[in-house]
């Protein structure tokens, strides 16, 4: 069930050094603060990102990330939230600077439309359905299959190809075709195993998790405080419930990359 979002502001901030250096063009307080990713403590409080699960749920090694209780609700310190979040943003920079493939899982249903939109919008792959067991591990095999579903495609694209069948024998093709379509379409262009996957969900997709360190790909992930971030290499303390943190997160991700890609772009 999604949380509901307050509109509270987070741990008092911290003071920055002012800045001397007499040929660098001074940031004001506000900016410095939201660091080289422009992340702001007070829109991160009322996206909702400080929100956890109930204490009862809380996994000990998301203890450090946590700032206080609310009604019977663990508040994640966003200060913190803000520290991970910049790792993993420098990352994915790194990542897309050199080429590399970034593969997004969110199976939950209220994100799969936005998890599918961004990522065909950045023209990297996505998984929005339930994690194909052997994705990575048994990647040759489901390439096979990919291609399959990519053969079988393109038959039914062609008129006179599909002549040939009956009107019974289409109808089976085609119901096939669905099935493939939304097992493999948002991977159906990867070509090779990732270099990194990017989760919503700790744990509701943890197979993702167990064949990605399988295969040494790196797992950048949201954490709530029902989760262990100790699974993935780049935890983001933050709500993973509610609609307004996820597309916050989202939409900093999106930032980077298409950044990151105008860069290279010009260069």
């Amino acid at each position: 069930m999604e949380k509901t979002v307050e509109k509270s502001v987070a741990s008092p901030k911290p003071r920055l050094k002012e800045d001397t250096h007499p040929g660098r063009v001074k940031k004001s307080k506000k900016e410095a603060e939201k660091g080289e990713f422009y992340l702001d403590l007070e829109e991160m409080a009322q996206r909702g990102l400080h929100l956890g699960h109930k204490t009862s749920k809380l996994h000990p090694k998301m203890a450090r990330f946590v700032f206080g209780i609310r009604n019977t609700i663990h508040i994640i310190n966003l200060e913190s939230t803000k520290e991970e979040f910049e790792k993993a943003l420098r990352f994915i920079h790194e990542l897309v600077s050199q080429g590399k493939i970034l593969l997004f899982v969110g199976t939950k249903i209220q994100f799969k439309t936005m998890v599918q939109e961004m990522a065909q919008t950045l023209n990297f792959p996505y998984v929005t359905e339930r994690w194909l067991g052997g994705t990575f591990t048994n990647f040759e095999v489901i390439r096979k299959r990919v291609e399959h579903f990519k053969e079988l495609e393109k038959k039914i694209e062609n008129r006179e190809e599909m002549e040939k069948y009956t009107k019974k024998e289409r109808a089976i093709l085609e119901e096939e075709l669905g099935q493939l379509r939304t097992k493999f379409e948002g991977i159906k262009n990867l070509e090779n195993i990732p270099d990194a996957v990017f989760l919503l969900d700790i744990r509701k997709d943890v197979l993702a998790i167990k064949e990605a360190r399988m295969k040494g790909v790196k797992i950048i992930a949201i954490s709530d405080t029902n989760c262990d971030p100790s699974l993935v290499d780049f935890p983001i303390p933050a709500n993973d419930d509610a609609i307004s943190s996820v597309r916050y997160i989202l939409e900093k991700v999106k930032e980077v990359i298409l950044k990151t890609k105008s860069q290279i772009s010009k260069e």
